[in-house]
């Protein structure tokens, strides 16, 4: 037996409550190297919010356990990449919207989705990263690729204080980057500036659609988790063959802008799937997080909860209401 959020949907409404299920309810993998991981660890994204209240049509199939990350030991594999007692990390592959996911105790993947836990992260700290600072480094990683270096300019951070924004303005800052992140929230002036942010910029400077399809150059790149208009100016005032990493749509999905940056400045606007990222690639970022980022600063932006008080979480980070990463025990 263990624990997990399970979803039901009922006369199309989804409710959310704490279960209690028998270990033959997980999927299987028959032939497929099906991997079944003792989870330690899951956290809080704002994809899994929009599951736990029913939005956007993610899940098609109920009951349906939630969570788009875990870590935790392999308890039985067919999968010979892993064994008993290894330690792992699951984010993306749809797991927790086409597939049950880490809001439990127990979960069972294809092992082929799974990543061996990195030298130097534990599983709550892989947590305390999961998706959110996963993308990030994606994004950073992105920025380089396309020549973006500390010596070309200032990095702007849209959506700062969540948790994207969050691991990304520790990242940049650690590899020597001028970092300016953009809040809407005024209380988080201080915690950006614990994570090396030098400039804050206010979210109403970003919010306004442009008044000229190119505006004065000032980033070198951006790493952007607010999309819509936001994006729109970003890119009217990207420099010169800078780059544009886009990794969320907290402000929308519409993105109205011109050809121009792209045309008359080369800017560059990369898109960032996590989801489905190559598994190379995958254990790259990874490495990377485990040797870049501050672990101070990750545990300072890190608060703990219990698998039961995700039924409210999941509604606050869809308001904005969650600072920085959230870390489940799911055991505790």
């Amino acid at each position: 037996m263990f624990k997990a959020i399970v979803l039901e949907e009922t006369d199309g409404k989804v409710e959310a409550a704490l279960q209690e299920l028998e270990d033959s309810r997980l999927p299987g993998f028959a032939g497929a190297g099906g991997v079944t991981v003792a989870v330690e660890y899951t956290t809080l994204n704002y994809k899994d919010g929009m599951v736990l209240n029913g939005i956007g049509r993610l899940v098609r199939a109920y009951p349906h356990v939630p969570g788009i990350d875990f870590a935790g030991t392999v308890e039985a594999s067919d999968h010979p990449d892993y064994a008993p007692g290894d330690r792992v990390i699951l984010t993306g592959w749809r797991v927790g919207e086409s597939t049950w996911g880490g809001h439990a105790q127990k979960a069972r993947v294809k092992g082929d989705w799974l990543v061996p836990l990195p030298e130097g992260l534990t599983t709550r700290r892989a947590m305390a990263l999961g998706t959110a600072g996963f993308t990030a480094m994606l994004a950073v990683m992105a920025l380089e690729d396309h020549g973006v270096t500390p010596d070309k300019g200032e990095i702007l951070v849209t959506g700062a204080a969540g948790g994207v924004g969050s691991v990304a303005t520790s990242v940049l800052a650690a590899l020597g980057h001028r970092v300016a992140a953009s809040t809407g929230r005024a209380e988080t002036h201080d915690y950006l500036n614990s994570l090396g942010a030098e400039t804050i910029i206010a979210r109403e400077e970003l919010s306004e659609p442009n008044k000229r399809p190119l505006e004065s150059e000032r980033w070198a790149g951006c790493i952007d988790a607010v999309g819509g208009t936001t994006l729109a100016r970003v890119l009217a005032q990207t420099r010169l063959h800078g780059s544009v990493a886009a990794v969320g749509l907290a402000g929308g999905t519409a993105l109205e802008t011109t050809v121009l940056p792209f045309l008359l400045r080369g800017v560059n606007l990369l898109g960032i799937d996590s989801a489905t990222c190559p598994r190379p690639r995958r254990r790259a970022a990874w490495a990377r997080l485990a040797a870049d980022l501050p672990m101070d600063q990750l545990d300072a932006m890190t608060s703990e909860a219990g698998l039961a008080e995700l039924l409210d979480l999941g509604g606050k980070i869809l308001k904005g209401q969650i600072r920085g990463r959230t870390v489940v025990d799911v055991n505790g």
